[in-house]
């Protein structure tokens, strides 16, 4: 037996449980792990109110490290003692023990901690595809980063930054300005205070920026489309505020030629070949001081439901860990 956080049906953080649940053996092809740390993500909000929906009975959580425990028939790359790491677009991670598919496994090098590896998987990873391959980031480009102090939003705006970028950042508040100046910002506008594509106009003096990368969703994605340049980018990679709305294609042509994109993590790492090449390139940028990794909050997994609510309620910097 081993413990998780269960949900019986979509809703509020209230729906959450902490379990009992079964362990079997690994499957062919499988390793069971056991947890260290686990990552918390706004997936995993969508996955319990379902918007994202999920068979239920089930588990919450994407991503995790730990320590192979056992493997199954036919294992050949991963034995029991191996630090390891994943992000799989099956829930579940919220728990003690875990039987995956090795496919899914990447091993950690010595200089990446369980913790940072467990906050690293699914934000660290969405970074380095939306940074080198959804739009390739030049030395010189205006970018613009909404939520820039959240797990994604840190790393993107630190690497940027490190690959010459000049970073506007957004924020929810007064009080993340300062950390998001600490992480890469060039500049930082307050959502409620800030006009922000009047500011992103005048801060580029009427240029706009080459990219947006945009988390939030409903409550900005209109306003990010006006702070693009000619044949700029509109990254819609999350949805905190609820979906975008929908639009004419119109709408990109009368501003200038646009791109729109909501690309998945789960689709840039389907093939084993790019989960490897991505995941050397992440450890290598964090390796490499292109970004420092900052874990905000730690809670136990059993107050899963607290960390929810904090995160749901934007009182979390960084990357939140649980620790089972």
């Amino acid at each position: 037996m081993a413990k998780a956080i269960r949900i019986h049906r979509a809703g509020g953080p209230e729906e959450m449980r902490y379990e009992d649940i079964v362990i079997v053996a690994p499957a062919e092809g499988e390793v069971q792990v056991r947890h260290t740390a686990v990552g918390l993500n706004y997936i995993d909000v969508y996955d319990r109110t379902g918007l994202y929906p999920m068979p239920l009975p089930g588990s919450l959580g994407r991503e995790a490290a730990g320590v192979v425990t056992a493997v199954g028939r036919k294992i050949k790359d991963f034995r029991p003692g191996d630090r390891v790491a994943y992000v799989h677009t099956v829930p579940g991670s919220y728990c003690e023990v875990r039987n995956l598919p090795a496919a899914r496994l990447v091993k950690l090098p010595r200089s990446v901690s369980d913790e940072q590896a467990a906050a690293l998987m699914l934000k660290g990873l969405t970074a380095e595809y939306l940074l080198r391959r959804t739009y390739r980031v030049q030395r010189g480009d205006w970018i613009l980063v909404h939520a820039a102090v959240g797990g994604v939003g840190l790393i993107l705006c630190q690497w940027a930054k490190a690959l010459g970028a000049k970073v506007i950042g957004v924020v929810g508040s007064e009080a993340k300005v300062a950390l998001a100046k600490k992480s890469g910002c060039k500049h930082v506008l307050v959502m409620g205070r800030d006009k922000i594509a009047e500011s992103v106009r005048r801060l580029t003096q009427g240029a706009g920026v080459r990219v947006v990368y945009d988390s939030v969703g409903k409550d900005t994605f209109m306003e990010s489309l006006d702070c693009l340049a000619p044949l700029g980018m509109m990254v819609s990679y999350g949805n905190a505020s609820g979906p975008p709305p929908a639009i004419s294609p119109l709408e990109l042509s009368k501003r200038g030629s646009l791109f729109l994109t909501r690309p998945s993590l789960f689709a840039y790492i389907a093939q084993r070949t790019d989960l490897d090449a991505a995941a050397k390139a992440l450890f290598g940028a964090l390796s490499s001081k292109k970004f420092k990794l900052h874990v905000g909050q730690r809670y136990a997994l059993a107050d899963a439901a607290r960390a929810h609510r904090d995160l749901e309620a934007r009182k979390t910097t960084g990357s939140t860990v649980l620790i089972p």
